[in-house]
C-alpha cells in the first residue's frame, strides 16, 4: 500500500528520507505550527501485533519527555484514522547522519569525531538520567545539524518497542550486530553501559574507518566478538593521542562494571585524552600493564595508560580455587565458554540478517555468502565446539 499524503490532518508527507525494515521516515510540515518535521511511519504488519503497539505507544511517551540539544525531539505520536498507520513526529534535522559521513569520508577528523562523541555522551546522560536507554546507537542513528553543527541522538524507543516482538521470538535481534554490546548479544537486558558500548564503537569507526572486529562472514563475526582483541587506534592512525585510543577503548571493554560508570564521565574521558591527557577514571579502568584482565586496578595518577592491545575480559568470571578442585573448574569454564560462543555466534547471524534485509545504511554486511551457507558454517562451528 502506498504511503498516505497526510497523517492525522496535521502532518503533511512531503518525501522520503529513508526506509528500514520497521519503519519508513519522510520529511514533511507540521501545518498547524508550519515547521518542518519529520514523520516516521510504522511497517504495516507491525500494526498487527497488539503487543509491539502497547510497547511502542508507552516509549514514544517516554522519548516524548526527552528534551535535550543533542536528543532529536519527539513532539506527536498516534495513529493515522484513515490510513490505520502509526506515526512518530519528531524534530527535523537538516543534515547527514554519520553513517553518510563514513560513506563519504571514510573517517573523519579527531576534532569532529570527538565533538560527535562529546555530544552524544551528553545526550545519552541526559537520557539515562531520565531512565531511558537508548539501546541501538550506531552511525545511522546520529544526525548533525547542518546550521548549528551539534549531534544528535535519534530512534530513542523503537529498540525498546521492538524487544520481545514476533521478531525477535522468531530469532532475530533489532539493531546492527557490530554496534550490539556483548550483554545485548547475549540476549541480557541493555543498561547505560550497553550504550556506552555502542558509541565507543563507532567512536573507533570514525577515526579508524573499521569496527573493532572486521568480518567477512557471520560466523567469523561471532568468533572475534568473543576472541580477539581490540587493536590500538593508533595503529591506523599513529596521530591520534595515546591517552584517546585508551578512552575509547575502555568504551569498548567486554564486562560492562570495566566500562564508565557514566556516559558523562566517557565525554570527560574522551575530551581529556584528545589533549593528551588521561581522567582518573581512564587510569582506573585501564587497568595495570598491557591491557589485562583488572579493570579495578588504580595506577600512579601522572602515568597514562599505554595504548597497548585491548585485553578482552574472560567470558566466564573467574572461580576462587576453594570453591572447587582446579580439573572441574577447567572443565566448566570451557563447557560455559564454549555455549557463551555458540550463542554468541547465533544471535550475530540473527541479527546481520535482518540488518541486511532492512536496508540499513552503514552496516558491513558479509560478502558473497548466502544466509544457508552461514546455517551451515554455523552447524560446523556447534559440532566443533560440542566434541567431548
Amino acid at each position: 500500500m502506498a504511503a498516505p499524503t497526510e497523517i492525522a490532518g496535521r502532518y503533511r508527507l512531503e518525501r522520503r528520507l529513508g526506509a528500514g525494515g520497521m519503519s519508513t521516515v519522510f520529511q514533511g510540515t507540521d501545518r498547524v505550527l508550519e515547521r518542518p518535521v519529520a514523520i516516521k511511519l510504522l511497517a504495516e504488519h507491525l500494526a498487527d501485533d497488539e503487543a509491539f503497539v502497547a510497547r511502542f505507544r508507552r516509549e514514544a511517551l517516554a522519548a516524548a519527555r526527552l528534551q535535550h540539544p543533542n536528543i532529536v525531539q519527539v513532539f506527536d505520536s498516534g495513529r493515522d484514522p484513515d490510513s490505520g498507520r502509526h506515526y512518530i513526529v519528531m524534530e527535523y534535522v537538516d543534515g547527514p547522519s554519520c553513517a553518510d559521513l563514513l560513506r563519504e569520508q571514510g573517517t573523519l577528523d579527531i576534532d569532529q569525531a570527538l565533538a560527535i562523541v562529546r555530544d552524544a555522551c551528553h545526550g545519552l546522560d541526559y537520557a539515562h538520567q531520565a531512565g531511558v536507554v537508548h539501546r541501538d546507537v550506531k552511525p545511522g542513528n546520529l544526525l548533525i545539524a547542518r546550521e548549528t553543527g551539534a549531534a544528535k541522538l535519534a530512534d530513542f524507543g523503537i529498540a525498546k518497542a521492538a524487544e520481545q516482538t514476533r521478531i525477535t521470538q522468531a530469532g532475530s535481534v533489532l539493531g546492527t550486530a557490530a554496534y550490539l554490546s556483548p550483554e545485548q548479544a547475549r540476549g541480557e537486558e541493555a543498561g547505560p553501559a550497553s550504550d556506552i558500548y555502542s558509541l565507543g564503537v563507532c567512536a573507533y569507526q570514525f577515526l579508524t574507518g573499521k569496527l573493532p572486529h572486521e568480518y567477512r562472514s557471520l560466523t567469523e563475526l561471532a568468533l572475534k566478538q568473543q576472541n580477539d582483541q581490540v587493536e590500538p587506534i593508533r595503529d591506523f592512525r599513529p596521530e591520534v593521542p595515546a591517552a584517546l585510543d585508551d578512552a575509547i577503548r575502555v568504551a569498548l571493554r567486554r564486562d560492562p562494571a570495566a566500562r564508565y560508570e557514566t556516559a558523562l564521565e566517557m565525554a570527560r574521558a574522551v575530551e581529556a585524552g584528545a589533549r593528551g591527557e588521561s581522567t582518573e577514571a581512564t587510569r582506573l579502568l585501564a587497568g595495570a600493564g598491557a591491557w589485562g584482565d583488572d579493570a579495578t586496578q588504580a595506577l600512579d595518577p601522572t602515568r597514562v595508560a599505554p595504548a597497548a592491545p585491548y585485553e578482552p575480559e574472560p567470558v566466564t568470571p573467574p572461580v576462587a580455587p576453594q570453591q572447587r578442585p582446579e580439573r572441574a573448574r577447567a572443565t566448566a569454564g570451557r563447557q560455559l565458554a564454549r555455549a557463551a560462543l555458540l550463542l554468541a555466534a547465533i544471535v550475530a547471524i540473527a541479527a546481520v540478517v535482518l540488518v541486511a534485509t532492512s536496508g540499513g545504511g552503514g552496516v558491513q554486511t558479509p560478502d558473497e555468502q548466502t544466509v544457508h551457507d552461514q546455517v551451515d558454517a554455523l552447524k560446523q562451528l556447534v559440532r566443533d565446539h560440542t566434541r567431548p
